[in-house]
């Protein structure tokens, strides 16, 4: 069971590597890097690239380990006792399987994606070492002990706004995604815009480049938004030509897909008028 890419996915040789080597570990594998890197994605891709279904945990602020495992309605329980329901005899009707519980029973190997850990309270991942490590857990409630059918490939993204602690990822495979060069980020528009004109993608980068090693940017644009802004240029059919600038204009055409806070669009401001001589 090897992963190699997909038709609509890019994958650099060294995570290909990451991937194949968690899979053969049959460890999660933590996927780091900037917002918009394609991390949620690759889950999505291992999946169908190995022809198997995929589970998907997305994590919210408020999101607790528990909830991924299961979560017992004893208010409910209590609210049908009152009214005399036969259903509080089986304390398995107030059970609610969570995403863990879910992949652990499937029938087959599956992609368990839990998206964003880092989103959660920094207890969240230690909260989960147990059951990732053993593939199991237990119902209190009814006694039952739930064992993976088959051991899913995990997959754990992170936009890196926590550390994670270290008891979690040592049982992990780890894999920081860095942000591509110009050459693999020209390879992906090719996937993504097979026909677009080379001198427009040629020039489109060279701007966007220009953009994230500016100097106080705020927030560096991301892989998923110079794809944005490559259709916007299509739907308006801009060329290459449209897009340069004569100095005087530091903003980029549609900048808006790009630049994603006022400090940003300002700085650039900023920027064009300087270059006007601060007239």
């Amino acid at each position: 069971m090897k992963f190699a890419g997909t038709k609509n996915y890019v994958s650099t040789d060294d995570l290909t590597v990451a991937v194949n080597a968690a899979i053969a570990l049959e460890r999660p594998l933590i996927v780091k890097g900037e917002p918009g890197t394609g991390k949620t994605e690759l889950a999505r891709q291992v999946a169908q690239a190995l022809d198997l279904p995929i589970i998907e945990w997305n994590i919210k602020s408020t999101t607790k380990a528990q909830q991924g495992l299961y979560e017992y309605d004893a208010v409910s329980r209590l609210r049908d006792s009152q009214l005399g329901d036969a259903r509080v005899e089986d304390v398995s009707n107030y059970i609610k399987k969570g995403k863990l519980w879910q992949a652990f029973e499937a029938d087959q190997k599956l992609v368990l994606l839990i998206d964003e850990v880092d989103k959660a309270d920094i207890e969240f991942p230690n909260d989960l070492l147990q059951e990732l490590d053993q593939m199991q857990f237990h119902v209190y409630e009814t006694g039952q002990t739930i064992t993976a059918k088959h051991r899913p490939i995990v997959i754990i993204t992170s936009n890196n706004e926590k550390e994670l602690p270290d008891a979690f990822l040592r049982r992990c495979f780890f894999h920081y995604i860095k942000f591509p060069d110009t050459d693999t980020l020209k390879q992906i528009v090719d996937v993504h815009f097979p026909r677009i004109k080379p001198d427009l993608v040629a020039e489109a980068l060279s701007q966007f480049f220009e953009i994230r090693e500016t100097p106080g940017i705020k927030k560096k644009p991301s892989t998923s938004e110079v794809l944005d802004w490559l259709k916007l240029l299509l739907v308006e059919d801009l060329s290459a030509a449209d897009l340069r600038r004569d100095g005087k204009d530091a903003l980029p055409k549609l900048h808006g897909a790009l630049l994603k806070n006022e400090q940003d669009v300002h700085l650039f401001e900023r920027l064009a008028f300087l270059a006007r001589g601060g007239r």
